[in-house]
């Protein structure tokens, strides 16, 4: 499920799953509202980004994975066309809702379909889709492990998986201004809709999730043969490219 990362060197002091789930149920009325309004709309180029290393193709099935609100289901979509499918899985049956009625009422034609799943436990068959995506979920994982092993399983060999999430950034400045955007932008808009303390835990579970090499070692780890992390937004954001080679 998508609770906090449960790496061995973090604080025992995190969310359990259930806690994370109903976080991400009672944000979802204003999800997609502070996620353009906190990234001043160029959160839609860094999802871009990502669905350009996964690559989807015409007559590809997709995953997106975590998909919330389904912002890169929904550009996936176009792209495998008719002949194909795009999957949005969430755990949050509140997210998954919302995601559903954008597709509906604005792109009714689209090949997109909406499931509830564990993201440790996926209900997909092995090597079952051609590419992958995964926007700010893999820090949420109670076992990023496990979720890497899942992901890579349901993969065809030669599929890709691309992981947008935030990132440690290299030196001091930068890591400066990632606390102080964190703690005087995300928080406070976040309370003028009522959920700061839901926001407030992006602190702390940025703070043990894994670096860009590391999680580039724990993709090699699950399976992976080729990966590689991509720093993006003057190193705020990251982008973990993984392929299945066999």
């Amino acid at each position: 499920m998508n609770g906090l990362n449960n790496d061995p060197q973090a604080s025992t002091s995190q969310p359990t799953a259930t806690e994370i789930q109903r976080l991400f149920d009672r944000i979802a009325p204003v999800y997609d509202q502070l996620n353009q309004r906190l990234s001043f709309g160029i959160h839609r180029v860094w999802k871009l980004m990502a669905v350009k290393w996964a690559a989807p193709r015409r007559g590809d099935r997709a995953l997106d994975l975590c998909c919330g609100s389904g912002d890169l289901a929904l550009l996936m979509a176009p792209r495998v066309g008719a002949q194909g499918c795009v999957i949005g899985a969430d755990f949050s049956a509140a997210q998954l809702a919302i995601a559903r009625q954008r597709a509906t009422s604005r792109y009714p034609a689209l090949p997109l379909h909406w499931q509830q799943a564990d993201a440790l436990d996926l209900p997909f068959p092995d090597n079952y889709f051609h590419c992958a995506t995964l926007g700010y979920g893999l820090r949420n994982l109670t076992d990023i492990a496990s979720g890497l092993r899942q992901l890579q399983r349901v993969l065809v060999p030669g599929g890709r998986a691309a992981i947008l999430d935030f990132h440690h950034p290299e030196g001091p400045l930068a890591q400066m201004f990632q606390d102080w955007y964190l703690a005087q932008i995300v928080v406070p808009a976040a309370a003028e809709l009522g959920c700061a303390d839901d926001y407030a835990y992006i602190a702390p579970s940025l703070a043990r999730f894994p670096s860009g090499s590391r999680q580039v070692q724990l993709a090699q780890q699950a399976g992976f043969g080729q990966a590689v992390h991509y720093a993006i937004a003057g190193g705020l954001m990251g982008v973990l490219v993984a392929t299945k080679v066999v």
